[in-house]
């Protein structure tokens, strides 16, 4: 199994593992929790490269401790992750998603190891989460980061809180190795990953958020300096003389704006972003709503209605697939004792005309066992667009998981 993480964080690793061992032999305070899932995801077509195939099994565990120190408010949080894929080998990796001690005060909090931050309200994307780096081995949603080294002071005030970051190690994107799929064509080459800094992994990070809730309405306005979390893809071979792209990580500045406010049945929600430092600068937002029924068709069940827009000023010159798209889904709450859930969405891209489609549901099976299901194809994408590579990965994912 390969190990996707730097030396520092397999010696973060071993220190965590150390760490939980003493304090668990020294109290009975700990709090151990957690799960173990095995995951199925079938492909519906077969692939462009040889090297691919059509049905992966994997295996994954995220255990959780967390232990609060007597006569304090001090917390000790550790959270591993491992996952053992059948073919990809950068899918099989190992991450500490969170490594952190926790102080709080009466109007401050400090944070300092390694740690997992979400900003972001819309639903489609989320554009102005940036602290952490995402794990695009787990799911291609962008969902999944991976822990982020920081060192994080909160101050809690009554006009808004303020979280001011050091982030003094960088994580790279993870890609699907040779044999995996949702990936490049060609493959993306990690390990020939090029910095805009001349300290690489080791540039300093910077980033600030003030935020501030009141009358239904969350505000959030966030800043953040350093090497960007999405690399440019630039074509280079391999030892081998073969095709790959080489991912280029850009020095960036970027302000940002979360906004969401609730007016009864409707959630209004907005996010926004500039980014300079890069050639060319630019904006980019995601708007839209979400309007829920309860108890909609005289039954238990919560229906939420979605709709959003994603906008990129750099139109056909963005990597990104969202720069002139709408995006219309269906969230359902069953309300039953089982928690069953389903999202199911589609971005229709207004330019290219191409589609993504996405299904997500999930449902307990007893106290202990959870059921969850994953669709996602996309159709009609023309060669100049960036979901292309990935027009033959439609894909079904079945994962059931143990809790404990």
């Amino acid at each position: 199994m390969k190990l996707a993480s730097s030396a520092n964080v397999k010696r973060a690793l071993y220190i965590g593992v150390t760490l939980s061992t003493l304090i668990v032999a020294g109290t009975a305070a700990a709090d151990w929790s957690g799960s173990v899932a095995l995951e199925y995801r079938g492909f519906t077509q077969t692939p462009l490269d040889d090297e691919q195939h059509r049905h992966y099994f994997s295996v994954a565990a995220q255990p959780e401790y967390v232990y609060a120190l007597p006569d304090s408010k001090d917390q000790l949080r550790f959270v591993p992750f491992v996952r053992v894929d059948q073919y990809d080998s950068e899918r099989s990796h190992a991450d500490i998603r969170e490594l952190s001690w926790t102080q709080v005060g009466d109007s401050h909090e400090w944070r300092i190891g390694i740690g997992k931050v979400f900003w972001g309200v819309t639903e489609s994307q989320h554009l102005v989460d940036i602290v952490n780096q995402t794990d695009l081995v787990e799911n291609s949603d962008g969902e999944d980061k991976l822990g982020q080294p920081m060192v994080n002071l909160a101050l809690i005030r009554d006009w808004g809180t303020v979280d001011l970051f050091v982030l003094p190690y960088f994580r790279e994107r993870t890609f699907a190795g040779a044999e995996g799929r949702l990936r490049w064509q060609p493959r993306v080459d990690t390990e020939q990953a090029v910095y805009e800094s001349s300290r690489g992994r080791d540039h300093v990070d910077y980033a600030a958020r003030w935020a501030k809730s009141w009358s239904g309405i969350d505000l959030g306005l966030s800043y953040f300096s350093g090497t960007s979390r999405d690399p440019r893809l630039t074509l280079g071979s391999d030892a081998g003389g073969n095709l790959v792209l080489v991912p280029h990580y850009e020095l960036i500045h970027q302000a940002g704006l979360d906004l969401a406010a609730v007016q009864g049945a409707w959630l209004w929600k907005l996010e926004a972003i500039y980014r300079s430092g890069i050639d060319p600068a630019y904006f980019a937002s995601t708007a839209g709503f979400e309007y829920t029924l309860s108890g909609a068709f005289d039954s238990g069940v919560d229906l939420g209605l979605l709709a959003e827009y994603l906008y990129d000023d750099r139109g056909d010159d963005s990597p990104s697939p969202f720069q002139d798209d709408a995006f219309a889904g269906v969230r359902l709450a069953f309300n039953d004792a089982a928690s069953s859930e389903l999202l199911f969405g589609i971005v229709q891209d207004l330019t290219s005309q191409a589609r993504m489609f996405n299904l997500e549901a999930s449902r307990r099976l007893g106290d202990q066992w959870k059921l969850s299901v994953e669709a996602r194809a996309v159709a009609a994408a023309p060669a100049d667009d960036p979901v292309f590579p990935i027009r033959r990965d439609d894909y079904v994912q079945l994962e059931l998981a143990r809790y404990f």
